[in-house]
């Protein structure tokens, strides 16, 4: 990618942020997340995913567009924005792009570069933080379906998420071989938000608790 595409996304981004950001700001630190239409509007701009293909709406640009984005909005103070947008453009999003089935890509990818449906990642639980394979949280396979048990918590995006990637157990005692990674769709039975969590900074990234049973 050349610097002056970059540049241009730099430019785009701080225009964005100055004029959709900066006048609310400070009233949704103290609401502890942004509105939920934000993630429409900065998909309307060409701020999300924006290094996924063309075929899915994005503008299929070098990975490190997502990056100077995430250190425009970092630069301006607001790093929580800053936070929930990584979570959902540069994890979540490629881990769609690259492990995803056909299916799976046609469907969320172009919600997810227009802002129509928001993406989270749950691995963190109550007894397992940085360390995946202490995690509880399992699926068995039912026929064609998998039934997902078990809780997450502090999960970036987790109270707007459309979608959430859960690492889960699928064979207990083979560790990361037994560990594997489900997309489950917010809007399906078992499926619980809790509340939003209070954390002692960014607070416009909202991070909540999600229940799978």
């Amino acid at each position: 990618m050349d610097n002056e595409e970059l540049t241009l996304f730099r430019d785009m981004t701080r225009r964005a942020l100055e004029q959709e950001v900066a006048p609310h700001f400070e009233q949704w630190e103290a609401d502890h997340m942004v509105p939920r239409d934000l993630w429409n509007t900065l998909g309307a701009a060409g701020l999300l995913c924006p290094d996924m293909p063309e075929e899915y709406g994005a503008a299929g640009t070098d990975p490190q567009v997502t990056f100077a984005i995430i250190e425009e909005a970092s630069r301006m103070g607001f790093g929580g924005v800053a936070t929930g947008y990584g979570i959902h453009s540069n994890i979540v999003a490629p881990y769609i792009n690259h492990f995803g089935t056909d299916e799976q890509k046609e469907l969320w990818l172009p919600k997810m570069v227009s802002g129509e449906a928001v993406g989270a990642l749950a691995m963190t639980e109550p007894g397992a933080g940085s360390d995946v394979q202490g995690i509880r949280t399992n699926a068995v396979r039912d026929g064609d379906d998998w039934i997902l048990n078990g809780s997450k918590i502090f999960i970036t995006n987790g109270y707007h998420a459309d979608l959430v990637i859960v690492a889960a157990i699928t064979d207990p005692g083979k560790g990361a071989k037994g560990t594997s990674l489900f997309l489950v769709d917010t809007s399906l039975p078992g499926f619980e938000k809790g509340k939003k969590l209070e954390k002692i900074g960014q607070h416009t990234s909202d991070t909540a608790e999600l229940f799978f049973q």
